[in-house]
């Protein structure tokens, strides 16, 4: 038999490298199979995490935001403290300020006293001090005269709570109007020397809650105040 072409003999060969190469292939695909035939597939959410990614996602953190209320709030309650804090330190000032004050302060001395003078009785205690020394409320009340008044030149009355009245004389003005609530030590006016008056003093008189002019130095004395 004569031997085939060239040509032939090319195909001959590709068509057997490709039988060749089916057979090939036929075996890997059978032996993949039988490699995963005892295996279990995971389900998509195992496999995933099996290999770490994807999977059941753990419940986000919530954390909370800062709520515009509760700044106020806090702001609110800050305030309050705050006045309260300074409530009790004002019960607490005046629990330990003085109630009763020498009329003219730490300034003058007793000039005259409660007696008989030149025929006539001095119903008051006399403080010489330098013009301008301020005259102090002798104790809480209420300024119900500030003005002229005859042989006084000028004065302040004061009416306090338990009715006693004090008054101040021989001044030139006061720094205190009729109807002003005063503090035991609050300026009312500076010493003066107008009226029946002989030289610069302050005239300080008290007068009970019926009228009755009372010995000044006493009185002061009862509160705990050396003239």
């Amino acid at each position: 038999m004569p031997a085939p072409p060239s040509a032939l003999k090319g195909r001959i060969v590709v068509a057997a490298v490709a039988a060749g190469a089916f057979v090939a292939a036929g075996q890997t695909v059978a032996s993949g199979q039988e490699l995963t035939s005892g295996v279990t597939p995971l389900s998509g959410e195992g496999a995933s995490a099996a290999f770490g990614a994807g999977g059941a996602k753990p419940s986000p953190e919530i954390l909370p935001l800062a709520n515009e209320s509760d700044g106020a709030f806090d702001a609110e309650a800050l305030a309050r403290a705050s006045q309260a804090n300074a409530a009790r330190d004002a019960r607490e000032a005046e629990k330990l300020r003085p109630k009763f004050m020498r009329p003219i302060g730490s300034a003058g001395v007793v000039s005259s006293g409660f007696a008989a003078r030149w025929g006539t009785f001095h119903w008051g205690l006399d403080f010489a001090a330098p013009l301008g020394t301020p005259i102090l409320a002798a104790a809480d009340g209420v300024v119900i005269d500030s003005g002229p008044a005859s042989g006084f030149g000028y004065w302040v009355r004061v009416r306090h709570d338990d009715g006693t009245i004090t008054v101040y004389g021989h001044m030139y003005s006061a720094y205190v109007s009729k109807g002003d609530r005063v503090k035991a030590g609050q300026q009312l006016a500076p010493v003066g020397n107008n009226g029946f008056s002989t030289g610069s003093h302050l005239h300080f008189e008290v007068w009970s809650a019926s009228g009755q002019k009372i010995n000044p130095q006493g009185w002061l004395e009862d509160h705990g105040i050396q003239p």
